[in-house]
C-alpha cells in the first residue's frame, strides 16, 4: 500500500517562464523533460484530463510518483526521470496533440464512465487516436458538434467560463413561441439556483404549436438550453449544436469526424 507524498519545501521549484498568450498546453518548442514542472500540468499535458481535472485525480490519492502516493496538485516532478503513474498505468506525454470535431448523433452518450449507456461517441472514432476526452459535454439526447482532444490544457481553456466563447443551438420544440417568451429567455431565468441566460434567441420558422429557434450561448451550463425552454413552457424536440467559438458544423455528416485546422484549433 502507498503511503501519502506530500509537498515539502525541499523539492525543486519550478522554474519561472515568461508569460504565453497561446498556451495550447502543448509542449513548447524549448519543452526540456528534465526541467521540473508541476504535477497536475504534467498530467494535463499528456492528456489524462483538463488541469482543473488533474488536480483532482491528485487529491483522491489516484496519481503516484516514483511508487508514492502524491496528493499535492503543485508538487514538482521531472518528466524524463519519473514514473508517474494513474491508478496504477504509467502516464507519459502523448507524441502527437489531437483535435477533432464530431457530428454527434442522438442517442449516444459523451460520458465513458456512464455505466448506463448504451452506445458511447468514442465508438465512432478510430482506436488510432488513442485516449481522448470531450470539451464539454452533449447529453444523450442531443447531437451536433463536440470536440473532443486529448490536450488537458486547451479543453481547460475553452470550457472556463471566463472565457465566453459562444455556442450556437438549433431547436426544434412543441408550444407557442411568442415576443413575451423571447424577452423571458433574455432577462434570464433562474433554475435551481442558477441564472440561465442566452446571448440571443432568434426565431428561425414558426408554425402553430410548434417553433424552430437558435439559441446563442457564452457558457457549457448543464442543459442549459432544455431547461431554457422548459422555464417558459416550451418542450425541445430537437436539439443540435451547430457552432463553438469559430469552429463550425457545417456539412459533416451525422456520426462523422475531422480533424480541426490550425485556425480552429486557435479558438
Amino acid at each position: 500500500m502507498t503511503r501519502p507524498f506530500n509537498f515539502r519545501p525541499s523539492q525543486p521549484p519550478a522554474p519561472r517562464r515568461p508569460a504565453r498568450t497561446e498556451d495550447k498546453g502543448t509542449p513548447p518548442p524549448d519543452f526540456d523533460p528534465k526541467a521540473p514542472m508541476r504535477l497536475a500540468k504534467f498530467l494535463a499535458m499528456a492528456g489524462v484530463a483538463s488541469r482543473r481535472h488533474s488536480e483532482e485525480l491528485i487529491l483522491n490519492g489516484q496519481v503516484t510518483v516514483n511508487g508514492e502516493a502524491v496528493l499535492t496538485p503543485a508538487f514538482n516532478v521531472v518528466p524524463a526521470d519519473s514514473d508517474i503513474r494513474l491508478n496504477g498505468k504509467q502516464v507519459t506525454l502523448p507524441d502527437q496533440k489531437i483535435y477533432l470535431l464530431l457530428n454527434k448523433p442522438a442517442g449516444y452518450t459523451c460520458t465513458a464512465q456512464d455505466p448506463h449507456a448504451e452506445r458511447l461517441i468514442y465508438e465512432l472514432i478510430p482506436k488510432q487516436f488513442g485516449r481522448l476526452f470531450t470539451v464539454g459535454r452533449l447529453d444523450r439526447d442531443s447531437e451536433g458538434l463536440i470536440l473532443l482532444t486529448n490536450d488537458g490544457d486547451w479543453a481547460q481553456r475553452l470550457s472556463h467560463p471566463s472565457r465566453r466563447i459562444e455556442r450556437c443551438y438549433y431547436v426544434e420544440c412543441e408550444g407557442n413561441f411568442t415576443t413575451e417568451l423571447r424577452r423571458r429567455l433574455l432577462d434570464g431565468v433562474w433554475d435551481n439556483g442558477e441564472l440561465l441566460k442566452p446571448l440571443e434567441v432568434t426565431q428561425l420558422r414558426h408554425f402553430v404549436g410548434h417553433a424552430q429557434l437558435e439559441f446563442r450561448l457564452a457558457e457549457g451550463k448543464n442543459r442549459e438550453v432544455r431547461r431554457l425552454c422548459q422555464a417558459v413552457g416550451l418542450q425541445v424536440t430537437l436539439l443540435k449544436r451547430t457552432s463553438f467559438g469559430n469552429v463550425s458544423l457545417g456539412n459533416l455528416p451525422v456520426g462523422k469526424w475531422r480533424k480541426l485546422t490550425e485556425d480552429e484549433i486557435r479558438i
